[in-house]
């Protein structure tokens, strides 16, 4: 594949993680509202704002590449977060609501992890070391997020152990 075919990739990818997290920052504050758990409320707020740092860093990154982030709907998040809305107007109440939320979060986690690996892998290849640097942290971020909300079903025994684990451990 040629450089200028990779990077055009690279920037169609990019507005797709764009144009997804700004759907999350608007779905977040619904999903805090929606948990029962404080601990679970708190997380999504705490991601919110880290969400937010992930835009800017996105925007960032397309100021390097003298791009602009617009232009691109993300059909997936569009998708996982309408998932995410039916979860929150489900009947369960309390731990079961919050296990259909994390379970819904982590859905989401998982999409942006593959995403940002693989736009991260792109980055690398074309030299976009600015990029690079940005996306990993950005990835790592997303990860230890899943990590927590992981924790926090073990914490509040909606999954057991070793099935909380596995699912940890597949991000």
């Amino acid at each position: 594949m040629q450089a200028s075919e990779l990077k055009a990739i690279f920037v169609d990818e990019l507005k797709d993680i764009y144009s997804a997290e700004t759907q999350l920052v608007k779905a977040l504050p619904k999903m805090a509202k929606a948990a029962g758990s404080n601990d679970l409320r708190s997380g999504f707020e705490k991601h919110l704002e880290q969400t937010k740092e992930h835009v800017a860093r996105l925007e960032q990154i397309f100021d390097g590449l003298e791009e602009k982030p617009t232009g691109k709907k993300c059909a997936g998040m569009e998708g996982l977060i309408k998932e995410g809305s039916e979860a929150i107007e489900e009947d369960y109440e309390g731990e079961a609501k919050d296990a259909i939320l994390i379970g819904a979060a982590q859905r989401v986690e998982h999409y942006e992890i593959a995403a940002y690996g693989t736009v991260r892998a792109m980055a690398e290849k074309l030299g976009e070391r600015q990029a690079v640097t940005l996306l990993s942290k950005t990835l790592q971020e997303e990860k230890d997020t899943d990590e927590k909300l992981t924790q926090l079903a073990e914490k509040m025994k909606v999954v057991g152990g070793s099935e909380a684990k596995t699912q940890g451990a597949r991000a």
